[in-house]
């Protein structure tokens, strides 16, 4: 048996890559056990789903009397009884498992049997009184061992009247018309279905409609209002089932795709799935991700600019992959509303209380309704959040995908993912690992714009800004704050190693608690920056603490030794320059802004003797690294040059390897 930890730990990770072999599906391969057991002659079933619910099924089926031998990996074979389960009395705990609770309950109470029916706590908290009341509408014997609407449920012989028509809520849950449509050609006669309610999560019964047909048995049917049964229509083998790849698990690794630059594929199910959760490719399209596919696969990857789009979706007909679609709106540059969900209450969990729950935890706004709920992206995702998954595999499954956005999350209880996918930790890992959070580091000589530019550039990215000029800067306020000498170069490191600073979201600087951004920009300190830096025990005490800027999601490093020394293996070197009479008119215009008068001639001659002495300073001079690339502002505006550097950006994260 699979061992699982506590909690388990995943991210930060930047990247998502590769090719996956889905899992079978969950609703197929319980509806196509149910259906083999039923048929007539012997079924052999294919790329069967291992997992907690498929356990159940098989578990409840040989309970019955029904022979089910294994004959290799993801294999089974199941000697069919011919409409009558052969084991006329029992008690089965059928787990949470609502594809195996609500059709078997169907199937007994047509069995002529008397058998017990219970779960875990969470299944007798999910409703079933439309299925029992509609199933007593036919004769049906069925009584509650709990609270009324509600499993446990006791089921005795009933005198079953089949030949009319009966009727059921379809807005609670399609698994109640999908149960007595696999439960009815059993009796062998006339019926018809009358659904009540707008029916939910459509494309569920289509699949229950498809796999019937494929065991022989056909429904007529009018619209989604009503379903009929031809009489003497009985289930026989096809021989050979294979099980398509689970759909809604393929969200999750599509959705790692999208978000996580990709491209990520997934095999075993495609363009021509008679799963409806393949529509999620389709709304991840519809956010602006790339994606493709084939008869049996899909992929995604993160749209060209890399920023996934607002949604606004009705997603009544794909619920379970809605939840991979409220997570991925972390990701996107605006408010996300998932209308018409209101069946997410009466699953694992409530899943849309959840939901709003754990989105709020990692710093979303999270609002629900009834039916629907809205998410609206933080500026940054929190850091370590710790995810309540309630027993429910999905929740587990989809705040997987919160690591991608670059920081480390949580995830309690991970063995509940075994309902249905037991082994999706280890898949979603080798998809993904932790990468170098990127660096893109600009360098140029003074008045080149470097500053500007790369404050503009870390916006654009979202990324966090490293003014490494600021650092040295705030040194020399501490020193002459704390009276030390300007030329004991211990004492000067000593201050830089202890230094109590902070750059705030807003842009602001504090050192010590005390709001300094002023302060450091005066004539005086940035006299003192110039003689601190030149101190090598600064700058290496500096070092560490530079380093400690690179954080997810992405770190911009403008200074003189950022691609050289602090960051060598930055994801992208950008050394801005421009002609010495294109710098010093912006200087001129800067300082005439601020009411500073200055001639162009005195400025273009303070510019040539700065380079002069940037260039052959002993310590750091200015130098235009072999990897870095040259980028001329001489005649652009700082929107051009952002743009520019913005496009390298784009061009080199994207080309960077996962791991």
């Amino acid at each position: 048996m699979r061992s699982y930890p506590r909690h388990l730990d995943l991210g930060p990770l930047w990247h998502a890559r590769g090719v996956i072999r889905l899992p079978g599906s969950k609703s197929i391969s319980n509806r196509t056990l149910l259906l083999a057991a039923l048929a007539e002659g012997t079924s052999d079933v294919r790329d069967l789903l291992s997992s907690d619910d498929v356990d159940r099924m098989v578990e409840a089926l040989e309970q019955l009397g029904v022979a089910c031998e294994h004959s290799g990996p993801q294999r089974l074979s199941v000697r069919g009884c011919g409409g009558s389960l052969p084991v006329k009395s029992g008690s089965l705990f059928l787990g949470n498992a609502g594809t195996v609770f609500r059709p078997l309950t169907a199937v007994l109470a047509l069995n002529g049997g008397h058998y017990k029916l219970s779960g875990t706590p969470r299944m007798h908290e999910r409703p079933i009184g439309d299925l029992v009341d509609a199933l007593r509408a036919l004769g049906a014997d069925i009584r509650y061992l709990g609270t009324d609407g509600f499993p446990p449920l006791e089921i005795f012989p009933g005198a079953i009247r089949v030949g009319a028509r009966v009727a059921v809520r379809g807005d609670v849950s399609s698994q109640f018309l999908t149960a007595l449509l696999l439960a009815l050609p059993t009796a062998g006669k006339a019926v018809s279905i009358d659904v009540e309610g707008e029916l939910i999560s459509k494309p569920y019964v289509e699949i229950t409609l498809k796999l019937m047909a494929l065991f022989g048995v056909e429904v007529q049917r009018d619209g989604w209002k009503s379903f009929a049964l031809a009489a003497g229509q009985r289930y026989r083998s096809p021989g050979l089932v294979l099980v398509e790849g689970d759909a809604s698990s393929a969200s999750y690794f599509l959705a790692a795709g999208a978000i996580g630059g990709g491209p990520v594929r997934v095999e075993g199910v495609g363009r021509d799935s008679v799963q409806g959760d393949v529509a999620f490719a389709d709304a991840l399209a519809g956010m602006g991700a790339v994606v493709k596919a084939g008869s049996d696969w899909i992929e995604a990857s993160a749209p060209a600019d890399g920023q996934l789009r607002a949604f606004d979706l009705d997603l009544n007909h794909v619920p379970d992959a809605a939840m991979t679609l409220a997570v991925t709106a972390l990701f996107a540059d605006g408010p996300c509303k998932l209308r018409n969900i209101g069946s997410w209450r009466v699953k694992e969990t409530d899943r849309l209380a959840a939901m709003a729950t754990e989105l709020r935890k990692v710093g979303a706004q999270a609002e629900q309704g009834v039916d629907y709920l809205v998410v609206t992206p933080p500026p940054a995702l929190t850091r370590g959040a710790r995810i309540d998954t309630y027993d429910d595999h999905r929740m587990a499954m989809c705040f997987s995908l919160v690591a991608l956005g670059g920081v480390p999350v949580r995830i309690d209880d991970p063995k509940c993912v075994a309902k249905t996918f037991p082994d999706y930790f280890e898949r979603f890992a080798a998809i993904t690992a932790p990468s170098p959070v990127p660096v893109i580091a600009i360098d140029g000589p003074s008045a080149s714009g470097k500053g500007t530019v790369a404050r503009q550039v870390a916006e654009g990215l979202g990324f966090r800004l490293l003014d490494s000029g600021a650092l040295y800067r705030l040194v020399a306020l501490a020193a002459a704050q704390h009276g030390v000498d300007p030329s004991d170069e211990p004492a000067l490191a000593a201050e830089a190693r202890a230094l109590d600073c902070e750059f705030r979201d807003d842009g602001g600087v504090s050192l010590g608690g005390q709001d300094v951004t002023q302060a450091i920009r005066t004539e005086a300190i940035s006299s003192g920056a110039s003689r601190v830096a030149a101190a090598p025990a600064v700058r290496q005490a500096l070092l560490e603490r530079q380093r400690g800027f690179r954080r997810a999601p992405g770190l911009v490093a403008e200074g003189r030794d950022m691609g050289s020394v602090v960051f060598p293996d930055a994801t992208l070197k950008v050394f801005l320059t421009a002609t010495p009479e294109a710098r010093a008119q912006r200087r001129h215009k800067q300082l005439m802004e601020k009411g500073i008068h200055a001639t162009l001639d005195a400025l273009l001659l303070d510019i040539n003797q700065r380079d002069a002495r940037d260039a052959t300073r002993s310590v750091a001079p200015l130098r235009r690294c072999a990897d870095a690339h040259l980028v001329d502002t001489t005649g652009l505006s700082v929107e051009e040059a952002v743009q520019r550097v913005l496009l390298l950006c784009r061009q080199a994260l994207k080309q960077a390897p996962s791991r």
